[in-house]
C-alpha cells in the first residue's frame, strides 16, 4: 500500500476510502477488516517500516527500511513471472528408503511446492536447478522424475493457491 502511495506518505482514512487503489492484483478481493488492518499496522511499525507523521490524521510514512523492503519486494516479484507452465515431480520410492522419501517430500514442501498427492508435487514456477539438487542429495533420482504441463484440469484451484 505504502510502496504505491505518493513520496511514500498515506492517509489512513485515503486507504479506509480507496482500498482498490493501493490493493495488489486485478482489483480488491477482500472485504477490509479493521482489527487486521490495525494488526498489519501494529506490525509495520514494529519492524521499523513505517513512521507515524502525523497521529492526529493517522499519517504515516515509510522509513527508508521499508522502502528498501518494498524495492525488494517488488524486484522479486518482478523475477517471478509465471510462464504458464506447472512444474510436477512424481516419484515412487521403495518403503525401505523411506528415510529418504519423507526428506524429499520435506525439501519440495521447503522450496515451496504444494503436496497435490502423497508422491506429486506441484509448482509454477522455473525450479530445476532446486529440484535437481535435492533428487540428487537425497539419492532419490531412479524414483523421482520431473514433468513440466502446460495445464493441469484443476487449474483453477492450483492458481489460487500459489496467487497466480
Amino acid at each position: 500500500m505504502l510502496e504505491k502511495a505518493v513520496d511514500g506518505y498515506v492517509r489512513m482514512e485515503d486507504f479506509l476510502y480507496n482500498p482498490g487503489f493501493y490493493a495488489y492484483g486485478s482489483g480488491w478481493e477482500y472485504p477490509l477488516k479493521k482489527a487486521a488492518l490495525t494488526k498489519a499496522i501494529k506490525r509495520l511499525r514494529e519492524n521499523g517500516l513505517i513512521d507515524f507523521v502525523d497521529d492526529k490524521t493517522l499519517m504515516f510514512r515509510l522509513t527508508d527500511s521499508g522502502k528498501d523492503r518494498a524495492l525488494w519486494i517488488k524486484i522479486k516479484e518482478e523475477e517471478e513471472k509465471w510462464d504458464g507452465r506447472w512444474r510436477m515431480v512424481v516419484f515412487d520410492v521403495p518403503e525401505k528408503y523411506r528415510i529418504g522419501r519423507d526428506a524429499l517430500r520435506r525439501a519440495l514442501k521447503q522450496i515451496g511446492f504444494l503436496e497435490y498427492q502423497k508422491s506429486v508435487f506441484i509448482h509454477p514456477f522455473e525450479c530445476k536447478d532446486e529440484i535437481d539438487f535435492v533428487v540428487e542429495f537425497f539419492r532419490m533420482r531412479p524414483w523421482a522424475r520431473i514433468v513440466v504441463a502446460e495445464s493441469i484440469d484443476d487449474d483453477l484451484r492450483l492458481k489460487r493457491h500459489f496467487n497466480l
